[in-house]
């Protein structure tokens, strides 16, 4: 029997009903899960997969996990095969089985037609707890993945529509929090409105229709990324970038090295001399390097292309076990996902000479805090990222500044990534400060995003603070002439007066009520002479408290008048040489 034509038509209605299904799947998990890095944060991706496991479409609220639920559901449906059944779901958090990160959870439901599977509906979300060593799952000592938590290689928690409570309840009972319960159920829903969702389509238009036009819509989407790689010239590029501290040996320091080759409608990245794994905390799967990657280069590419299958095929991407970058069993991975920044910098650096206009100035590094203790006005347990002190500013391109403070890089990114009050619901800490620093924005013709500095109120004896990420020792870069964004820090200072500055890898087992956290995240890097900015923009940030009167002057050869704020134009064409 001949399939169906392909109806051009339908292969664009196709792309955007899968968009829009993964995209109700994120809104009912926005809207039912409870932990904030889930409904606050949204920290987790959903998606449809065919049978084999191939992506069909995502709504990736969180760039990281972009890329980590295909290969998981390949391996499910292989691992499975012939043992899968309507109704069924399964868990899955594994490193050593296509995993990203131990505390991103994902929950997978076959999607049948009848009797034949013809798809998945995946979600995967960051869990505010996994077991382990240490409450919220980051633990800067661990050495091998059983400190760090639960592993849930894929395992049925339903069966035919009905709970396995033998594997639910072993499941929960190695993880602290019952909210963790609650957001996994909030995952299993979520799917279900995929499943649902899916169907509803694949009636209206036919099976055989919705086969033949999903090839068509891979194959779209794999055109267009060939397009976008002829336009980089064939050749080898090689860029690298820093991870500083271990977590276990001080002023250790290890490169990530990448080379990539286009050829024509091909591109590989090859991480074969990156540093060889740590012995501790700091590590990297292949699955959240790959992720990095791929979401690095689809910020240089026509953001229109299609997220399925076709879209990654053009691109090969080698990680040999063994380096940072692909941990090997039983290593310590949990760190991974937060070495995406300088991966990214490694790319960067390696194509910004040829594709300068598609390329960015370096990004602040990511630089998390974790809380957790016992909230004395609830009498119950708690654990909070301080998403809103985490990021810093995005670098510069070509074209346009830096994003100001990017927080998540979600929906609901920026500034308030994290909404005050629920912070302070349900945490026992109090806000003090949260704004844009000023000069914290690495210096260009078009400047990098702004940092942000954070000052919080600890509250509740006993609190544990784990601290995670980087840019300690090494700020954004910028690129072409234009300036470096600022570091990052963490500080407490003690209600006895004492001060300690945190490492970037850091647990903090006893912090008294009342200390003071004050957190700064840099901004990122700039691009072009500073001396290209317009001089009438700079006046307009020092008028905003962007830029200081110091770095006009010193920096952007801006002088203006202290009291008025008026340009000097004799002095400031001196400074930029005779402009």
């Amino acid at each position: 029997m001949n399939a169906p034509p392909v109806d051009k038509v339908l292969v664009s209605i196709l792309g955007r009903a899968l968009k829009s299904i993964t995209d109700e799947m994120s809104i009912s998990m926005e809207k039912t899960t409870r932990s904030p890095i889930l409904c606050e944060a949204k920290d987790f991706v959903t998606g449809l997969y065919d049978a084999e496991g191939r992506m069909l479409e995502q709504t990736e609220n969180l760039p990281i996990l972009s890329f980590s639920l295909s290969p998981v559901c390949r391996h499910i449906a292989e691992h499975f095969r012939g043992e899968i059944y309507p109704g069924d779901v399964f868990f899955h958090n594994d490193v050593f089985s296509f995993g990203n990160q131990n505390n991103d959870v994902a929950a997978f439901k076959p999607i049948f037609h009848g009797e034949k599977l013809i798809a998945w509906s995946a979600t995967k979300g960051h869990q505010a707890d996994i077991g382990g060593a240490v409450r919220g799952g980051y633990n800067p000592g661990a050495t091998e993945v059983w400190q760090e938590a639960l592993r849930i290689p894929a395992v049925k928690v339903y069966e035919r529509g009905k709970l396995r409570r033998d594997v639910w309840d072993l499941i929960f009972a190695n993880i602290r929090l019952p909210i963790v319960e609650e957001d996994m159920r909030a995952e299993i829903g979520a799917c279900t409105v995929g499943e649902r969702r899916l169907l509803e389509l694949v009636e209206r238009i036919g099976l055989e229709r919705f086969e033949t036009h999903k090839q068509a819509l891979f194959e779209a989407a794999r055109k267009m990324m060939t397009a976008e790689i002829r336009a980089i010239p064939d050749g080898v590029y090689q860029g690298e970038a820093k991870v500083y501290f271990d977590g276990r040996t001080p002023g250790s320091v290890y490169t990530i090295r990448v080379t990539i080759t286009v050829d024509g409608e091909r591109i590989v990245f090859d991480y074969s001399e990156t540093d060889p794994q740590t012995n501790g905390f700091v590590n990297g799967t292949y699955t959240s390097s790959a992720s990095a990657t791929v979401l690095t280069f689809l910020q240089m590419v026509n953001p229109g292309i299609p997220h399925n299958d076709g879209m990654v095929e053009p691109l090969e991407i080698i990680i040999p076990e063994g380096t940072i970058l692909n941990a090997a069993y039983p290593a310590a991975t949990t760190f991974g996902n937060h070495l995406c920044p300088p991966n990214a910098d490694a790319i960067i650096r390696a194509l910004a000479p040829v594709i300068p206009e598609r390329v960015t100035a370096g990004w602040n590094p990511l630089l998390c805090s974790l809380t957790s203790g016992l909230d004395p006005e609830k009498n119950d347990s708690y654990v909070d990222i301080f998403f809103m002190g985490l990021k810093g500013g995005s670098g510069a391109t070509c074209e346009c500044d830096g994003y100001d403070h990017i927080g998540m890089i979600d929906a609901s990114g920026g500034i308030l990534d994290q909404d005050y009050e629920m912070f302070e619901q349900s945490t026992p800490h109090l806000l003090l400060q949260h704004e844009l620093l000023c000069d914290s924005a690495g210096a260009g013709k078009h400047r990098g995003g702004l940092g942000v500095v954070s000052r919080v109120r600890l509250g509740g004896e006993g609190t544990e603070l784990v601290t995670f990420g980087d840019g300690d020792v090494e700020p954004a870069f910028g690129l072409f002439g234009g300036g470096d964004g600022t570091l990052n820090s963490i500080e407490l200072h003690y209600p006895d007066g004492k001060v300690y500055k945190t490492t970037s890898k850091d647990i903090v087992r006893t912090v008294p009520a009342g200390t003071l956290y004050v957190q700064v995240a840099g901004g990122g890097g700039g691009y072009g002479d500073p001396h290209q900015r317009p001089a009438e923009l700079v006046r307009e940030e020092v008028r905003n408290e962007v830029i200081s009167l110091e770095a006009a002057r010193e920096i952007y050869g801006v002088v203006l008048d202290e009291q008025t704020l008026e340009i000097c134009e004799a002095e400031t064409r001196r400074l930029r040489g005779g402009e």
